[in-house]
């Protein structure tokens, strides 16, 4: 390749990379988005009212509930509710958005139990974001993988940003791939979309220059061989990294990476990166 061609390849995986990095931070930071969480509530069958989303809310057999007062009113799936509204049975990692003036009440449920995040535009979190420090891109990190599945998914249960929570995925398969000649592998869960994996990891970066807890990567669906592409400049953050309101899980304890990752997205200055 032509020193012309290198350069010209390089513009182009920067400028891709650049265009998602800056997506990422725009959904992150989107008025209603992860930096816009003011509270997350648990829910159980008493009552309770919270001081960022109107009404009383519980829950139970019959799923979440929250009682309305006078004057009050939630708009769900373009609809107004007013009044006791049930939210119904909610499925584990799924949830609905109620739109309450300027913001959206998350109603969801994860780890088995039933949440109320409310997410507001003026969020101090939010508004004094600028953005997440990340590692120049650099092609030496897209590696080629081959994608190993499981005879059956294994289902595989994961520790939580939130102490005494767990998630269970069903792992499809593995990715095996090589980073500086080592041969390393990561368990990968479903990812966004037909095909497309997940991965959790940490490496030696963690709790160094990356965060601590936990980074993830998407997969775009492995081909017919098996081969598929890590680009681990991709290597983002979880919204735990920037707040404590968020309930992501912790990669499986063989996704610990015994190198140094020195790729991605860094520690957010929200916890001191900078």
């Amino acid at each position: 390749m032509t020193t012309e061609a290198a350069t010209t390849d390089l513009h182009a995986f920067t400028k891709s990379w650049l265009e998602w990095h800056r997506a990422k931070e725009a959904r992150l930071a989107a008025p209603h988005g992860f930096l816009a969480i003011t509270g997350l509530h648990w829910l159980d069958d008493r009552p309770q009212r919270f001081p960022d989303a109107p009404g009383a809310w519980r829950t139970g057999p019959g799923g979440v509930v929250v009682d309305l007062d006078e004057g009050e009113e939630l708009v769900v799936d373009g609809a107004p509710v007013s009044g006791e509204h049930r939210f119904g049975v909610l499925p584990e990692r799924g949830g609905v958005d109620a739109v309450w003036k300027d913001a959206v009440i998350e109603v969801a449920r994860r780890g088995g139990q039933d949440i109320v995040r409310p997410r507001h535009p003026d969020a101090p979190l939010r508004t004094a974001f600028a953005g997440t420090p990340a590692y120049a891109p650099d092609p030496r990190w897209a590696v080629t993988g081959r994608y190993v599945p499981f005879d059956t998914p294994r289902p595989t249960t994961v520790g939580a940003a939130v102490e005494g929570l767990e998630h269970v995925y069903d792992a499809p398969g593995r990715v095996e791939f090589e980073l500086d000649g080592r041969p390393l592998s990561l368990t990968a869960f479903p990812g966004h979309g037909a095909g497309r994996l997940l991965v959790l990891f940490t490496d030696a970066t963690s709790g160094v220059t990356t965060y601590a807890a936990n980074r993830s990567l998407t997969l775009d669906p492995p081909a017919a061989d098996g081969t598929v592409v890590l680009d681990f400049n991709r290597a983002a953050n979880l919204p735990c990294a920037y707040t404590d309101l968020a309930t992501c899980p912790l990669p499986p304890a063989e996704n610990r990476l015994p190198v140094a990752v020195e790729a991605g997205q860094k520690i957010p200055r929200e916890r001191g990166g900078s």
